[in-house]
């Protein structure tokens, strides 16, 4: 070989030329002698210890050739070995926990499980299940010793992604953790979505005892259905009675209006005196459901109404013959009769869950002029009694010695005038808002 091709190559590395010089006149070798005596060199089976020569896939020793001359019956021995020891490891879930006064309730983070073993025994609890979880889909297990004694029958429900499990305390008390350990195990965590603290607890226990009372108090009275069915026909009789009532009373004065014309004004009481004081004791009814709460209607206007009629009625005309005989009973009743012939009709399909939009128009509608009419009816009435109270002197007295005063009733009768329209400004602020709450609603809604 040319001298000048020997010293034109001295700067090439030494894998590129083939050969090797490991001293001055030692003969070349070649790379895989090379490659093999490094790797003896370094006591490995892996290959050459030169990266260069690796990546440029220059070495001839490779790691696979290694692995390769592995005996067959050791590489089988490693991995029944690795398999073992996948069996022995126990793979546990995440279990979250809550408490009350009463229950313990455990979630166990698994999915798809289906037919798990859960049981207690000596105040252990003891979780087995196939599932899928954090290490997959595997067999999970776990076991927690309580705090203190629980019954040894949980209670457990499988969803698509969990279980939940409650377990009943033996005795009704609040714990300070869940494991009779003090270390909490590192599975185990608080269920925040259910945690609660000792006072809220016992707020809720609370309400849960109250909330039994009332259900043990109304299977004894009855199921809320039947009593609504019974309030409702006990309801709906009591408006047909009264509404057969007063149209009794409207047809029988329209009728002998229209036969008799003027000369009916004067015998109105004679005639239908005996309905109207059914119609109006009976009306005694409503203030009552009222304060005892089977209607919603106000009792202070509800009251007003009957205190006000029943006055005229058995005070004004009843005890006074010559009131009784005057046209303004005719006007009074026809009044009333009106009023109510058209308001009993409306509650009695109400409690039948009806509604006729022609009745509840009117229902809502004619009580604004025949209201202040009837109420000057009245007040008419009244002031034409007074003269007859003061000249017979019925229902005066006069006080003891030594005062000696006498107390005409006259004086009761210009006190009542003035609770006259007070009451008409009660009822009629009352049905107003009625009415606006009734139709304003529907303006609001197609607006």
């Amino acid at each position: 070989m040319d001298s000048r091709q020997v010293r034109g190559n001295d700067n090439a590395p030494a894998h590129s030329r083939g050969v090797r010089s490991e001293r001055p006149g030692a003969a070349p070798r070649p790379l895989a002698h090379h490659c093999a005596g490094a790797a003896r060199e370094r006591g490995s089976s892996g290959g050459c210890g030169l990266p260069a020569l690796r990546s440029a896939g220059l070495c001839g020793l490779r790691r696979t050739s290694s692995s390769r001359a592995l005996p067959e019956t050791a590489r089988r021995s490693e991995a029944r070995r690795g398999s073992v020891v996948m069996e022995n490891q126990v793979l546990t879930p995440h279990v979250y926990w809550a408490q009350r006064h009463r229950e313990l309730y455990l979630r166990v983070e698994l999915s798809d499980v289906q037919n798990p073993a859960i049981s207690i025994t000596e105040n252990v609890l003891h979780f087995k299940a196939q599932g899928h979880g954090a290490k997959g889909d595997n067999v999970y297990e776990f076991h927690v010793e309580f705090l203190d004694l629980v019954k040894p029958e949980p209670v457990y429900k499988l969803t698509q992604r969990q279980v939940n499990i409650t377990v009943q305390k033996k005795v009704s008390q609040w714990w300070e953790r869940l494991t009779k350990q003090e270390k909490r195990p590192l599975f185990l965590a608080p269920d925040f979505d259910r945690w609660l603290d000792e006072s809220d607890a016992e707020m809720e226990l609370r309400a849960k005892e109250e909330e039994r009372l009332n259900k043990l108090r109304l299977e004894s009275q009855g199921s809320p259905e039947t009593l609504t069915s019974l309030k409702k026909g006990y309801l709906f009789m009591y408006n047909l009675v009264q509404f057969l009532g007063f149209s009794w009373i409207f047809v029988n004065m329209t009728v002998r209006f229209f036969i008799l014309g003027k000369e009916s004004f004067y015998d109105t009481f004679h005639t239908v005196a005996d309905m109207m004081y059914f119609c109006q004791m009976l009306a005694a009814v409503e203030s009552i459901n009222a304060a005892i709460g089977v209607t919603k209607t106000p009792v202070i206007p509800s009251l007003f109404q009957l205190l006000g009629r029943n006055f005229i009625l058995f005070i004004i005309f009843g005890t006074m013959e010559e009131m009784q005989n005057k046209a303004v009973v005719f006007f009074v009743f026809y009044i009333w009769s009106t009023v109510e012939i058209f308001r009993y009709p409306f509650y009695m399909l109400s409690c039948i869950d009806m509604d006729w939009k022609v009745l509840t128009w009117l229902r809502y509608t004619v009580w604004i002029p025949l209201y202040p009419m009837g109420c000057l009816a009245e007040a008419v009435s009244v002031i034409q009694s007074i003269p007859i109270f003061n000249e017979t002197g019925r229902f005066s007295f006069t006080l003891p010695y030594p005062v000696k005063i006498k107390v005409r009733f006259s004086f009761f009768l210009q006190i009542y005038l003035i609770l006259l329209f007070l009451g008409l400004y009660v009822n009629f602020r009352h049905l107003y808002k009625q009415r606006r709450r009734r139709f304003g609603q529907k303006k609001k809604k197609i607006h």
